[in-house]
């Protein structure tokens, strides 16, 4: 009885054990079964915080998709969209980290920074010294029978030939120094008269002398040069009858040339006639030229804001040549401390009478906010900072221009909207649910509204801008052009030949030979260029090439704005109906509309918005 009461005690001891063991298994499974049902059911790709995970992409930023996948835009992988603007001023906005890198933006910590030498850089090109410029003119009238200098460039000297000259007049006159000549004896005064009228027709008395001495007059008088130099100008042709006093060539003696400088007026100060510059050209960027102030203008001019500052440079040996383009630095330039608040000139964007940077508003996270600063004199490659920024503030001083694009893009301040406004963001054809975007604030895919876009440029690089870059930029612009009247005529050959040389052309072109913030301007340009001209290679058809010539007009129009279109006017033309209605910009060389973006039918449709003028 007692082993039966044993065994009956384990067996119920077992089950108690077994309820307990099997009890809780089943719970935690029915509570892993019910998570797991709970996490598939929806699909919302929830974060752990419950808040709907959502991707954009770094380069376009307006772009924000509930789902992983490929960009609209640009084609490029989504990435997850950073967590909320938690502690963010209004002004203040957040850039991906990706977007930061792919864009290779830096900053620089503002402090007192000591300008070395307290050095001012000026920018200028050689001129002709108009103090030794000259005119070669005929001092008789008559046909021109031969010129002996046929073409500009030409180098002359003094007493050389230049050309014979049939003058009815001068033929008179000689007949007259004949006859007088033999009547000297018994009128001396007569052959004297006679003798002084051919000198004021600048013959010399070794010609006036040959004359008589021959006995006969010289039909086809000769022409000498009365200066040395360089024909600048040739004024006449051959067979051209010319009267007394009429230009023939402009000659410019070029062993000495002017080296003029553009000075801002917050630069005007720290010159003074007489002071030392020191001064460099891209065609011998390792040899140095010494000079001094000679002049500075006293009238300011109101277009540019500038004084012309003038040296002369001695030129014997040929070295310097009139247009080329030079930097001038000025040392001991005063200052009331050498100790002040400066930012790299990369740092600054022009915004007309505005200038402005953007600020890193918090050193662990990528958080900028527009700052409007007034600016003090250039010093080297730095500028003074007289309000607006203090010391251990960070300065966006790499990838301006993108960080300017993202601000627009959130609808914060910008460059070019100072009070901020609703960014857009809806791709043609579709809707991205921001029926708050309209003309006068939209951001359409890189695509600013009409207004703002042809708002004052801020930039003009045309002075500084070097001939190789200038000779690249016109096959970008050829290119460009030719694949516009591709698009026109809806010719699929002709757009995919121009396509390719478009992008061809851009791969081609050399930055480095730019400097300061035309290098940045055309670096941060050259990115969405490329990006877009590859896309418009690669499209199949007419409308995919039209949808990327879009986005590649507009930074391609103010890179020929701020660097100038060459030698021809080019025309900004837009089209309220094109893109979806949301209308599109683009470069022509006439004045008539050939819309690129509409068929046959709608060519015309369009105006001419503003004419850029070929550079001087």
């Amino acid at each position: 009885m007692k082993k039966y009461s044993i065994y009956i005690g384990i067996l119920i001891g077992g089950l108690v054990l077994g309820y307990l063991i099997f009890s809780n298994g089943s719970s935690d499974t029915n509570l892993e079964s019910t998570k797991v049902l709970e996490g598939s059911e929806g699909h919302d790709h929830e974060d752990e915080n419950g808040e709907t995970q959502m991707w954009t992409c770094s380069m376009h930023p307006q772009i924000m998709l509930p789902e992983p996948g490929d960009c609209p835009i640009c084609g490029m992988d989504l990435i997850p969209a950073e967590e909320g603007a938690g502690g963010l001023t209004t002004d203040q906005f957040t850039m991906t980290e990706n977007a930061l890198a792919l864009a290779n933006i830096q900053t620089t910590q503002v402090g007192g920074a000591r300008i070395e030498n307290n050095t001012l850089v000026l920018s200028g090109k050689i001129m002709e010294n108009e103090e030794l410029n000259a005119v070669q003119v005929s001092y008789f009238a008559g046909r021109i029978e031969k010129l002996y200098v046929n073409f500009t460039g030409e180098q002359v000297n003094r007493g050389q030939l230049l050309a014979t000259i049939y003058s009815p007049e001068l033929v008179s006159a000689q007949q007259e120094l004949l006859t007088a000549a033999s009547l000297r004896e018994s009128q001396p005064e007569l052959y004297k008269a006679v003798r002084n009228k051919l000198k004021l027709w600048k013959l010399s008395d070794k010609q006036i002398n040959s004359i008589e001495e021959a006995g006969s007059v010289i039909e086809n008088f000769p022409v000498y040069a009365t200066v040395s130099g360089t024909v600048t100008e040739k004024m006449a042709q051959e067979g051209d009858y010319i009267k007394q006093g009429q230009p023939l060539y402009k000659i410019a003696n070029l062993s000495s040339v002017w080296a003029m400088f553009d000075a801002y007026e917050n630069q005007i100060s720290g010159l003074d006639k007489g002071q030392e510059i020191q001064i460099t050209t891209n065609s011998y960027p390792d040899k140095e030229f010494n000079a001094k102030i000679s002049f500075i203008d006293p009238v300011l001019n109101t277009g540019t804001r500038t004084v012309m500052i003038r040296t002369e440079l001695n030129n014997k040996n040929g070295l310097l040549k009139p247009g080329m383009f030079v930097q001038g630095k000025v040392k001991g330039i005063s200052s009331p401390t050498n100790e002040m608040v400066a930012i790299p000139q990369s740092a600054v964007l022009w915004t007309g009478e505005r200038s402005v940077v953007y600020v890193k508003a918090n050193n662990e996270e990528p958080v900028f906010e527009l700052r409007e600063i007034k600016l003090g004199n250039m010093r080297g490659d730095q500028y003074e900072v007289l309000s607006g920024l203090q010391n251990g503030e960070q300065v966006v001083t790499n990838g301006t221009f993108t960080v300017d694009a993202a601000a627009q893009l959130k609808g914060k301040k910008s460059m070019m909207s100072p009070e901020g406004g609703t960014a857009g963001g809806s791709m043609p054809g579709m809707d991205m649910g921001n029926n708050a975007a309209k003309e006068n604030n939209s951001q359409v895919k890189g695509q600013v509204s009409t207004e703002k876009f042809l708002e004052g440029q801020a930039y003009d690089f045309r002075v500084e801008t070097p001939d190789s870059f200038r000779k690249q930029l016109d096959a970008v612009i050829h290119a460009y052009l030719s694949l516009k009247d591709g698009l026109v005529e809806a010719d699929e050959k002709a757009t995919f030949k121009y396509s390719t040389q478009l992008y061809e052309a851009l791969q081609d072109i050399d930055g480095s030979v730019l400097k300061g913030k035309a290098k940045a301007f055309w670096e941060e340009k050259k990115n969405f260029l490329m990006k877009h001209a590859k896309l418009c290679k690669e499209a199949s058809t007419i409308a995919g090439k039209r949808e990327n010539f879009i986005y590649l007009s507009q930074p391609l129009i103010k890179v020929v704005e701020v660097y100038g279109p060459g030698d021809e006017t080019l025309y900004i033309d837009f089209c309220p109906m094109a893109n979806n209605n949301k209308g599109a910009f683009w470069l022509s060389a006439s004045k008539n509309i050939q819309n690129p973006f509409m068929n046959e039918g709608m060519r015309s449709c369009g105006e001419v918005k503003q004419e850029i003028v070929p550079n001087k």
